[in-house]
């Protein structure tokens, strides 16, 4: 599947003493001789860049550094980031890369561009997709660790990221990237050319970027090469296979009133079961689990995509006074997901579907049992596989005015503008069947002029070709997927605007210093729709119908920020001052809402500074969570009812009373998710407590530990089918109960999982971090910085979860880490430098009762706690998930000529990913490094 070569690992693998790529671990903001500039967390101008809350930065120096070349893998390594997606999200992913502090979702985390609010992500909006944002642009990274709400509005419950893109450039640069794995495949390129000029009055910029990101195969690496590596023979393997996988309902295929079948599967011979078929079912067999499909190997592991990106800066003297700047972007990014052949479901096999009752007929032309096939399960892997294309462009503006004066010879400053941002996405999806056309199809035919033709005598369909599922694996031809096969063509569009405008300055002296202010007023419109393909639409496919849909909101905010700087050069107080701020928001869909905040910082002596924060968040609910098409996806689960989970494995729970006795046949069930258009906002506390010691008797010595908590109410949560299913029948839920259906023969036809406010979300923990950079030496200048986040508390607390704590427990694509550290090692010494940096992740226990666990020989090879006791003294068998650390090492020199060639490996190591089997695919989560170890080689020319 791919051009396989080990060239650049050979000619690198030697220069590799010592190791680099920063962890995207909590730096020290680079001190800066500056007049008075705002900083991340304050919109209040200040000569102080340390603020009461905890901020750290990434130089584009520490960026690179890394060896990515992605803006949004960098940040998913920084340690208080959770789970994200990412490009080794396949099934389910759509190319995005986005962001998620404190574990508490993407869309509660606050992503800013040179501090104004970025262009929602693709599709209806919502989280922000950083792979939008130029990575050639990036100045620096600078994240807040705390809530900030009352600063920059909704969304800032966990945090804010706020990515500044490059200002005030003069000169020229280049930059060229290559790097791949050990294995010879998915390799990353990276070209840009920045180039600026300043003068007296003006400075402007301008920069181009290209990146190309090449697919990794599920089917190359060993944990990913079937659905449940190291688990029992045919685990997780598909019963739908390219031989194809048939039966009769009953001796005639007769169905009640309500279309349910009367009796189960029968196979030719009249026994119970499915059979395999050959030349049209003149010859058949009994399908056992051995003619199960693995369907692993024709999934992508690492996704591909290739982004083009421009972005100008520009600034303008008009007078001494005032000043005109502006910003744009053009980002377009193109991305690719393959997944293993369109599975052919029909008939008994798919009850409540538009294509549960299709039957291969007993007239079709390739139908040689004299009998209506009418349970119907074949991979088409004719077709290559389902091939998802995204073709996504971002454009951002932003423009302003800005100026100062003086009021009573004390400094003032403002600011009106306004931002503009839009996502245009075109999707192109292969692979996929129209099931009025396979119903033609697969039904009666007719020789015509001694060729085949759909229909009857005196009745044929033009245009319709007879499909032949009868005769093992190959028997489509490219005329029959053609004629049901389809092309689907979605769109979808994202726009945002917003004007803003402030005033700010120092109002008198206060013993500590000037008491400042900012104030300011914004007005905001978001909207966006989703366009599916007419069939998608309809609901006409063999894949997930989705319904069409648009929306959008206005809101108007004003805001006051406080400054009071209470004392300063006392004993005991060698600062001590204080923040206060408030904002007041209108939305046009729910209402109004106010919220504050409260800050201060105390220095009892020089050396210690003790800092806290207080503050209410709000969330409005994003577009797509508000207006979202509703549309289907298949959640892989374990039905209570199936027997599977309970005190008996033989014996369904008692709520599963009226729910046939079965076997659950396919493990992947219809779920039906979308928007909710009655959601309201969420709100918030944080808090943080905590101090930074830099001790004189240490020079280069910081150490800062702060305390954080931050509380969720009336949180917008949307149940995964297990969760579902786990409330329905395991702990009575009755409300959830109502969203699941139930065929004739017992198996789950349908279920419903949109988003509600819920309940309670509540995350404590700590963040540690020591910086120490040693005195210069012979030998070169060392420094290390180690950056810890300690989660000690993570409860959610609604009418399906009892509030139990969640972290060092791992569920589906969901990490809760008790620990994230990081720790980088820098050496210099001349023109020569080298950096090694460790990334660690602390282990984690699944449950055993997923999917995978259903065979009780899997429970006894594969939990490493079978007998584990859980809540309530019920049996709950267990494993636990590996704590890994990753090892990135990087050398550079540089040359007389002005360049920087930098060399570097991450995961130097080769360490796999830790095992987790409730994982959705591939056998671990997609947060880890996949195996293997990656050679990259950097070159930066200044000019």
């Amino acid at each position: 599947m791919n051009c396989r070569t080990n060239k650049l690992r050979d000619a690198i693998a030697f220069a590799l003493v010592v190791t680099a790529g920063s962890t995207g671990a909590a730096y020290a903001q680079e001190t800066q001789t500056l007049d008075k500039i705002e900083v991340t967390g304050s919109r209040i101008k200040r000569a102080d860049v340390e603020t009461s809350q905890p901020v750290f930065t990434m130089s584009r120096e520490q960026i690179q550094a890394q060896g990515q070349t992605s803006i949004g893998d960098i940040i998913q390594n920084i340690s208080t980031s959770g789970s994200g997606l990412n490009s080794t999200y396949n099934n389910g992913g759509n190319g995005e890369t986005r962001v998620n502090l404190r574990n508490l979702g993407s869309s509660r985390t606050l992503v800013l561009v040179n501090g104004r609010r970025w262009v929602g992500g693709t599709g209806l909006g919502g989280a922000v997709d950083l792979n939008t944002i130029p990575t050639a642009a990036v100045e620096r990274i600078e994240v807040l660790k705390d809530g900030a709400s009352t600063i920059y509005g909704s969304d800032a419950i966990a945090g804010v990221v706020n990515i500044i893109l490059r200002q005030n450039f003069d000169g020229a640069e280049a930059n060229a990237y290559y790097g791949q794995y050990d294995k010879g495949d998915g390799s990353r390129e990276s070209y840009d050319f920045t180039i600026g000029s300043a003068g007296e009055r003006w400075h402007a910029t301008l920069g181009v970027g290209y990146v190309k990101e090449e697919a990794v195969w599920a089917g190359d690496r060993a944990i990913s090469a079937v659905p449940a590596f190291g688990s029992a023979p045919f685990t997780g393997n598909s019963s739908t296979t390219p031989d194809g996988r048939f039966a009769f309902t009953g001796p005639t295929g007769q169905f009640d009133d309500d279309g349910n079948p009367i009796l189960g599967p029968t196979r030719v011979n009249g026994s119970n079961g499915y059979f395999v078929t050959n030349n049209g079912g003149t010859t058949t067999r009994n399908y056992t689990t051995a003619d199960s499909f693995n369907h692993a190997p024709g999934n992508l592991l690492i996704t591909p995509q290739e982004r083009t990106s421009v972005f100008a800066d520009a600034g303008l003297s008009i007078t001494d006074n005032v000043r005109f700047k502006t910003t744009v972007t053009y980002n377009e990014r193109e991305s690719e997901q393959i997944l293993a052949a369109m599975p052919i479901v029909l008939g008994a096999a798919s009850p409540g579907t538009n294509g549960g009752n299709i039957v291969i007929d007993a007239d079709n032309f390739y139908n040689n049992t004299g009998r209506d096939i009418n349970y119907i399960q074949y991979r088409a892997n004719e077709t290559g596989g389902r091939i998802y294309k995204q073709n996504v462009k971002t454009y951002g503006f932003n423009g302003a005015f800005e100026g100062d004066f003086e009021v009573n010879s004390r400094f003032w400053n403002w600011e009106a503008g306004m931002f503009y941002g839009k996502n245009d996405q075109s999707d192109v999806t292969t692979g996929f069947f129209n099931i009025s056309a396979l119903r033609n199809a697969l039904g009666p035919s007719v020789v015509v002029d001694g060729v085949a033709r759909c229909g009857t005598a005196g009745n044929v369909i033009d245009g319709c070709v007879p499909m032949n599922m009868l005769s093992g694996a190959g028997s489509l031809t490219q005329d029959m997927i053609d004629y049901a096969g389809f092309t689907a063509h979605d769109v979808y569009g994202y726009e945002q605007k917003t004007y803003y405008g402030s005033i700010g300055g120092e109002l008198f002296d206060l013993p500590g210093g000037a008491f400042a202010f900012s104030l300011g007023a914004e007005h905001r419109e978001e909207s966006g729709f989703d366009g599916p393909d007419a069939l998608i639409n309809s609901g006409d496919t063999t894949g997930n119908a989705r319904t069409a849909t648009a929306g959008g909101y206005k809101l108007d905010e004003a805001y006051l920020e406080l400054a009071i700087p209470l004392l300063s050069g006392v004993t005991g107080a060698q600062l001590l001052d204080f923040s206060v701020a408030t904002r007041f928001s209108d939305y046009s869909n729910f209402g109004n809402t106010t919220n504050s905040k409260f800050g201060f910082r105390w220095k009892p002596i020089n050396d210690l500074m003790v800092r806290g924060n207080w503050s209410q968040g709000f969330r409005a609910p994003s577009i797509s969570e508000l207006y979202s098409g509703v549309s289907d996806t298949f959640e892989d689960v374990a039905d209570p009812c199936a027997g599977f989970i309970g005190d008996d494995p033989n014996t369904p729970p008692a709520s599963c009373a009226g729910v046939p006795g079965y076997t659950q046949s396919n493990s992947q069930i219809r779920t039906t998710v979308g928007g909710n258009p009655d959601l309201g906002p969420e709100t918030s506390t944080s808090k943080t407590l905590g101090f930074v010691y830099s001790p004189s008797f240490a020079p280069g010595l910081d150490i800062s530990v702060d305390w954080w908590n931050i509380k969720i109410e009336d949180a917008i949560y949307a149940q995964t089918a297990q969760q579902t299913l786990d409330a329905c029948y395991l702990k009575g839920v009755s409300s959830m109960c109502d969203v699941i259906t139930r065929d004739g023969t017992g198996q789950i036809s349908g279920l419903l999982a949109v988003p509600y406010n819920v309940g309670t979300m509540e995350v404590e923990g700590w963040d540690v971090t020591l910086g120490y950079r040693l005195p210069d030496t012979a030998f070169g200048s060392f420094s290390f910085i180690l950056d810890s986040t300690y989660t000690s508390s993570y409860t959610i607390e609604d009418a399906v979860t009892e509030g139990y704590n969640r972290v060092g427990n791992y569920l589906d694509r969901d990490n809760y880490w008790r620990v994230r550290s990081n720790l980088l090692i820098n050496w210099q010494l001349g023109d020569f430098g080298a950096n090694a940096s460790a990334r660690y992740y602390s282990s984690q226990n699944e449950d055993c009762t997923g999917a995978t666990f259903a065979n009780p020989a899997n429970v006894a090879a594969l939990c490493s706690d079978a007998d584990h006791i859980g809540r309530g003294g019920e049996p709950d068998p267990q494993r636990k998930i590996a704590s890994v650390t990753y090892t990135d090492l990087s050398a550079y020199w540089q040359s007389p000529w002005n360049a920087r060639i930098t060399v570097g490996v991450n995961n130097a190591f080769d360490r796999d990913p830790p095992l987790a089997y409730t994982t959705f695919a591939n056998s671990f989560d997609p947060q880890y490094e996949i195996p293997g170890r990656f050679f990259y080689m950097r070159y930066n020319q200044k000019f």
